[in-house]
């Protein structure tokens, strides 16, 4: 079985383009996993150090075993060789060799996917921007792609799992590490239904971080456009705006607050080019998209309810700040609230702020 031989150049930790390298000449992974040196020498232009550094670490792998402690952990496995492995994400020009995964990879459609990418530190409008393109791309079979992080990666998955989408999480470690901490619970949802969580890095690989903009290339190969939320002039986002136009995928960014330091890197990716998107349609406009909706029940609001919905318009309203406008009285106004909330109309915000939905 050549998984084996897969896997445990994986828990080699070598750069996916070396192994690349050696599977296309050789083209069999298990010859290429057992070369001498004097037969990687063979291959032209192949770095000697690299060569050496591979036959040294080699001896400290048994392929049988590093299959075993993936195996055991629960984790799927699909390689390069493989007529399942996506095929957007084979047509880079520096693929994983080998992908794990938790939850259902094929529950998505991966004829189908958008990567959304952002600061970490998002701002409020930056969320809720992302939120309501995603929103409108609701009960559509749209697989939404993001990296788990914090911020806009972590919105985007929320978002797709709220609005009834697939989702892929694409990490920078191994799976015996959650990063960060606080999204423990996205990746519980992701993998138990909600579509599936990715890494090309074997089990004990740390989430260290030159291994983000690694993981970068996947998220955007995975997909046939990026959405920039927000992104400064430096940033992650940034690599993954540049990523998506050297693999010939559709660029596309949510326009911000021009006072945010944070919107620098969208306005400036804009002025090179991007497309701008403020709903799903021009997102499906900009991939050429066609599909089907399922049909959401309408409520007609009251007079009342109207009334509060107008007064919270752009910004979120604290309960005060509705209650000074509408002069209503405190168990009204929450009865009111408490039923828009239920209805779908309204939420409440981190900072207990009512917004519109």
């Amino acid at each position: 079985m050549n998984t084996k031989y897969w896997v445990a150049f994986s828990a080699l930790d070598l750069d996916s383009t070396f192994v690349q390298r050696l599977y296309n000449y050789f083209g069999d992974i298990e010859t290429a996993f057992n070369a001498s040196l004097s037969d990687l020498e063979q291959i032209e232009g192949l770095s000697v150090v690299k060569a050496k550094n591979f036959i040294n670490k080699r001896g400290g792998v048994n392929p049988d075993k590093a299959l075993e402690e993936v195996q055991k952990r629960g984790i799927n496995i699909l390689t390069f060789d493989n007529k399942d492995f996506p095929y957007m994400l084979s047509q880079i020009s520096n693929p994983p060799m080998t992908l794990f995964y938790k939850g259902d990879l094929f529950s998505c459609n991966l004829e189908r996917t958008v990567a959304f990418v952002g600061s970490r530190r998002a701002s409020f409008n930056g969320k809720e921007g992302v939120k309501k393109i995603i929103k409108d791309l609701a009960n559509t079979d749209i697989c939404i792609v993001s990296g788990l992080a914090s911020g806009i990666d972590a919105v985007s998955h929320e978002a797709a799992i709220n609005n009834n989408l697939k989702t892929i999480g694409v990490i920078a470690s191994g799976f015996d590490f959650v990063y960060p901490k606080e999204n423990k619970h996205l990746y519980e949802k992701i993998e138990n239904g909600c579509g599936a969580v990715v890494t090309e890095y074997y089990p004990t690989v740390e989430p260290l971080q030159f291994r983000f903009p690694q993981r970068n290339r996947i998220v955007t190969g995975l997909s046939y456009g990026t959405v920039v939320g927000e992104a400064a002039l430096k940033s992650g986002a940034l690599i993954s705006a540049n990523l998506t136009l050297e693999q010939g995928r559709e660029l596309m960014c949510i326009p911000g607050a021009i006072n945010n330091v944070n919107t620098e890197g969208v306005y400036k990716l804009i002025k090179d080019g991007a497309g701008i998107v403020t709903s799903g349609d021009d997102v499906l406009n900009a991939l050429n998209w066609t599909v089907l909706r399922e049909a959401c029940e309408i409520h007609e609001m009251s007079d009342t309810q109207s009334l509060i919905f107008d007064i919270i318009g752009v910004e979120p309203k604290s309960f005060d700040e509705l209650q000074g406008e509408t002069k209503m009285d405190t168990e009204s106004l929450l009865t009111t609230l408490t039923m828009m909330e239920i209805e779908g109309l309204i939420e409440k915000t981190e900072s207990d702020r009512y917004k519109r939905v």
